[in-house]
């Protein structure tokens, strides 16, 4: 049967469909007319972008839609590359993977002298249209007109791989993924992210770039009410997949995803920091990254609560780990709350958990120590295998537990842990989703040809010695609680650890059930049947169809919602699984 998971999803925006233009022609004729009613025979125009954004391309869409301008690169006044380099080398360390996050303003990397010389060759222009261009473009001029342009994560990450995009103001011609990945999460998006949310406001159009040659233009008011009307309803990110070295098989049969050299390993569907969201005005779709709804939508989305807590950022990440027909995941851990926050800058840890969406026969999970490791011997070991000519003996230091469909396995900050080959993870974990302290690679090599980054001295600095095998039996395997039932419906609290701040409900149902926010947003996966439709009691949303294994996000604004098995599911048991913040 072929795949129904939705590839594409997208949130259909009622009332702005004459706001949105696609394609230079279109978009030139917009801004032409924009021009036109200012009534000045010089007007200055301000086109903000997101580090990546290809200013070539939109420089010329527009000069050929509008004529001639004087361009004006705003990064011309910024700071010589070596002198960012050198200001922010403390953030950035030596390490492949890690840094710390970094304060800066966008501010800090522009002089002074060189903005007054850009604004007096601004003001030398007497007539016509003056653009200015660049990350850092809204600082030499306010301009009558200001476009905000704007990317994906995942696309960025796409144009560093192409070898198309490097760093921003770098010196160094930076070709390692994990390096220009590195400079963008610890200091380049976090500077870019600050800019964004004090300017977007001020926009006067909103430009999506993330397809080439293809751009899509909306009003300020138009996107930020596509945000509001996101905010209020049931939703999907779009998904991406990737490959790696340890990947499977099941993510390419069961969502019909295209063959590539090397099996999927990752599927990302329910993480707003990196995923887009699809908002389609009429005829033409706008992709926006989902984090510009939890940056500008924040109570909404998020629940008073979490927002108090957590201010906008989405503290909930569902994603896939596929090693069915593929390989173990490294052996690894996560670094407790202290450390993450005194060795990176970050608020919160990784706390995680492994839900067994399917598994092969005879399926694994590596968590815990076994009773009666010696700390001195385990590091020992795995330095020695790290050095090469010599394999770590996983099994002898770490539990292994049998692994099958809807089995839950908890894993707080601290606990050493990893997927063996054979299962299909569906990840539920704390957001900070890049701090995982690899401890053994068995022996293998990235996509990229090197040694994949492992971290023993972090690891030792964060692994808690006391989860050896009782415990983690007792805490972390199937801790599964009966809460309460009806006429064809159970719920279940599955996790996540009390020592983590999600919590997690599984439901098995047959009829309607009622689902109330209690403060916090939700995230679910449709872990079994083939499809449920989520629905308002009030009837303050339109009824929203989900199908396996695609996540879904129900905003807090929605108060209280039913989900009931529909179309194939229709009398059938079907079971969701839905992560929160706790109380």
């Amino acid at each position: 049967m072929p795949s129904r998971y939705d590839k594409e999803p997208f949130i259909a925006i009622k009332g702005r469909e004459d706001e949105v233009w696609a394609g230079y022609e279109a978009i030139g004729a917009e801004l032409g007319s924009a021009i036109g009613r200012l009534g000045r025979r010089r007007a200055v125009v301000v086109l903000e972008c997101y580090p990546g954004v290809r200013q070539e391309e939109i420089v010329a869409g527009v000069e050929q839609a509008l004529g001639a301008l004087t361009v004006i690169r705003a990064e011309e006044a910024a700071l010589p590359p070596a002198e960012v380099d050198r200001i922010v080398a403390r953030y950035m360390t030596d390490d492949r993977v890690f840094g710390y996050m970094a304060p800066f303003q966008v501010e800090e990397f522009y002089d002074r002298a060189r903005i007054d010389a850009l604004r007096e060759r601004i003001e030398a222009v007497r007539e016509g249209v003056v653009l200015i261009v660049g990350f850092g473009a809204s600082l030499i001029a306010n301009g009558d007109l200001l476009i905000y342009a704007d990317l994906a994560r995942w696309e960025i990450q796409q144009r560093y791989r192409s070898g198309e995009l490097g760093s921003w103001r770098s010196a160094s011609r930076e070709r390692d993924i994990l390096r220009l990945y590195k400079r963008g999460f610890f200091f380049e998006w976090r500077m870019a992210d600050r800019l964004k949310k004090r300017l977007l406001g001020a926009a006067d159009y909103y430009l999506d770039t993330n397809v080439k040659a293809s751009p899509v233009m909306t009003t300020r008011e138009a996107l930020f009410d596509g945000l509001a009307q996101a905010a209020k309803r049931p939703f999907r990110l779009v998904p991406y997949f990737d490959p790696g070295v340890w990947g499977g098989e099941w993510l390419e049969a069961h969502i019909d995803l295209p063959k590539r050299e090397h099996p999927y390993a990752w599927g990302f569907d329910g993480v707003p920091e990196e995923n887009s969201l699809y908002l389609r005005y009429g005829p033409h779709r706008l992709e926006t990254p989902a984090i510009n709804l939890v940056f500008f939508r924040a109570i909404e989305l998020l629940g008073e609560k979490v927002y108090a807590r957590f201010g906008a950022e989405f503290p909930i990440r569902f994603d896939f780990l596929d090693t069915i027909g593929g390989q173990n995941l490294s052996l690894q851990v996560h670094p407790t709350v202290e450390y993450i926050r005194e060795q990176f800058g970050m608020a919160y840890t990784q706390d995680e958990s492994y839900y067994i969406l399917d598994a092969a026969p005879g399926a694994e999970v590596y968590l815990g120590l076994r009773d009666g490791v010696k700390p001195d011997e385990m590091m020992s070991e795995l330095r020695r295998a790290q050095e090469g000519g010599y394999s770590f003996p996983a099994e002898k230091y770490t539990n292994t537990f049998p692994a099958k469909k809807h089995d839950h396995f908890l894993i707080p900050a601290g606990t050493v842990h990893c997927s063996a080959a054979g299962c299909m993870v569906l990840e539920i974990s704390a957001t900070p989703y890049i701090f995982t302290f690899k401890l053994w690679d068995w022996d293998r090599l990235g996509l990229d040809g090197k040694p994949r980054p492992v971290h023993i001295d972090h690891g030792e600095r964060v692994i808690r010695w006391d989860r050896t095998t009782k415990w983690t039996e007792a805490q972390c395997v199937n801790v599964v609680e009966p809460l309460a039932e009806g006429t064809g419906w159970r719920e279940e609290r599955t996790g996540l650890h009390e020592l983590e701040f999600i919590e997690t409900r599984r439901h098995w149902f047959s009829e309607p059930v009622l689902h109330e926010s209690n403060g916090s947003v939700h995230m679910l996966n449709l872990i079994e049947g083939e499809e449920a439709t989520v629905e308002s009691p009030d009837g303050d949303f339109e009824p929203f169809v989900v199908r396996y294994a695609e996540t879904f996000i129900v905003p807090a604004s929605i108060h209280a919602y039913t989900i009931r098995p529909s179309g194939a599911s229709e009398g059938k048991t079907v079971g969701t699984i839905k992560a929160y913040v706790r109380a």
